[in-house]
């Protein structure tokens, strides 16, 4: 395309639209930015656009600038903006920051390994770039991770081979890219309000593995994941390539023993399976000691990269050193401390049900630390598959009560302190009510199942306060 005098719309500052912008004004594009916000974090954006000859209009998101042939919109605007009805009324395409950066790849561009699902995707690219990085390829973790993939596709620096994390907004406005291989982790209702419909979403999620060459890996647990490999149009050859952690069949990634163990990428699948690494070593160099090795879900996401990596040909014994050597990011089912036989666990990043569910299946018994933002969420289903395990509960946050409700209908014989305060003093008092309700060989765990911005600027600084808690408990009693 020619990029000279073209007038492009940017929707959104911040990660991706910063980017796009800078990118399509330095190939020649005449680059207007359009912006709900107008805070002063917003302003400083803008000035750096502005010097560069990049028009910037702040607290006007809704209307398309006169002129505008193309727009492309940061992921988390809504389809039904007034800017998108206008620019389809006006016959002009909308894309997305992923779709500007596969269009703009050179002629010797890295592949894409790819990763979507409703939970475990930054956990899982970061492990695949781990793997990856063992094997001796020059690789990032980009796209939704928070590192731009346009700046890796368009920077001067090279990649073998790219590790991209995708989320269903960015997929829904991405309908070109035809990755190397591409995993969905699972599929759960989330950002229901955003696409619509549970159809809506998988679909988007769906568009991961269209043009797929050599592997689309899925869940076995999860055959709404198995049904969008079926449902895909792919190149002649490409793979189906399950993940289980159970004993695993021909083509598929799983567990023996202990063991990860692949019979997908063997000579002879039916009978013959490879040995990748021990389940202990999973994050083994970032494990403090006595903490609790990798939970079920961080094992499944260790399988999803794993497949992603032997599809790309990398050998058994980088699958095995790159997950010693992969770190996991803060406040994912983070080990804090042992105060008195008592574990205490970070796991703010359990934001929905889906994630909050597989955090509680890793321990008993516990004292959960849950509320937050529902997000329509509903907790039925949750508490009842968790009900067995709970010691008590301690609730927090806007839409507590949902979870309490919940919590009577499902588990009427648990423990239930509800705190009505949201003061920043509010987490302390919800870890001191935790560790009177635990006894010891329990787990305190704080896995919200509910979005923080009722209460804290994000999941880290919710994280954040729950780790001061703890260590300020422990300091008390040293």
């Amino acid at each position: 395309m020619n990029w000279d005098g073209k007038r492009v719309t940017v929707a959104g500052l911040g990660v991706s639209g910063i980017p796009a912008a800078r990118v399509l004004h330095g190939l020649g594009a005449h680059v207007t930015v359009v912006n709900d916000g107008d805070d002063e974090r917003a302003r400083a954006q803008a000035a750096e656009l502005e010097k560069l000859g990049v028009t910037v209009r702040l607290g006007d998101g809704a209307t398309l600038p006169d002129g505008t042939e193309l727009v492309v919109t940061a992921p988390g605007w809504q389809p039904d903006k007034p800017l998108f009805t206008a620019a389809a009324a006006a016959g002009v395409e909308i894309w997305g920051d992923v779709e500007l950066a596969w269009r703009l790849r050179g002629p010797s561009a890295a592949p894409w390994l790819a990763v979507t699902g409703t939970n475990g995707k930054t956990t899982t690219v970061r492990m695949l770039a781990s793997i990856l990085a063992a094997a001796g390829l020059r690789t990032a973790a980009v796209g939704n991770i928070g590192v731009s993939l346009l700046d890796a596709v368009t920077g001067e620096e090279t990649y073998d081979v790219l590790a991209v994390e995708l989320s269903s907004y960015q997929l829904h406005w991405a309908p070109s890219p035809r990755v190397h291989s591409a995993a969905v982790l699972n599929l759960a209702p989330d950002h229901l309000d955003w696409h619509g419909s549970m159809e809506a979403y998988a679909a988007d999620k769906g568009r991961i593995y269209e043009g797929n060459s050599v592997a689309c890996v899925y869940n076995v647990a999860d055959p709404a994941t198995e049904d969008l490999v079926r449902a895909a149009d792919v190149e002649e050859g490409c793979r189906a390539i399950g993940f289980t952690l159970a004993t695993p069949g021909p083509s598929q990634l799983g567990v023996v023993d202990g063991i990860l163990v692949d019979r997908a990428f063997v000579e002879n699948r039916r009978e013959q399976a490879q040995e990748l690494a021990q389940v202990s070593d999973i994050g083994a160099a970032s494990l403090a000691p006595g903490a609790p090795g990798p939970a079920p879900h961080n094992i499944a996401n260790a399988l999803a990269a794993a497949a992603l990596a032997r599809a790309f040909g990398v050998e058994p014994a980088a699958v095995r050193d790159g997950l010693r050597a992969f770190r996991p990011d803060p406040h994912r089912i983070e080990h804090v401390a042992d105060l008195g036989g008592v574990t205490y666990i970070d796991d703010s990043k359990a934001t929905n049900t889906h994630a909050a569910e597989a955090s509680l299946a890793s321990y008993d018994p516990i004292v959960w630390i849950a509320g937050g933002l529902a997000k329509g969420a509903t907790f039925d289903e949750l508490v009842s598959a968790s009900a067995s395990r709970l010691r008590g509960v301690v609730l927090i946050g806007a839409d507590r009560g949902l979870i309490r409700e919940a919590l009577a209908r499902h588990a009427p014989e648990v423990p239930v302190v509800d705190l009505e305060r949201t003061d920043t003093g509010a987490m302390s008092a919800a870890v001191r009510e935790a560790a009177r309700l635990a006894q010891p060989g329990d787990t305190v765990l704080m896995a919200p199942a509910c979005a923080s911005m009722d209460m804290f600027a994000n999941y880290n600084k919710r994280g954040e306060a729950f780790a001061d808690a703890v260590h300020a408990l422990a300091a008390e009693h040293a």
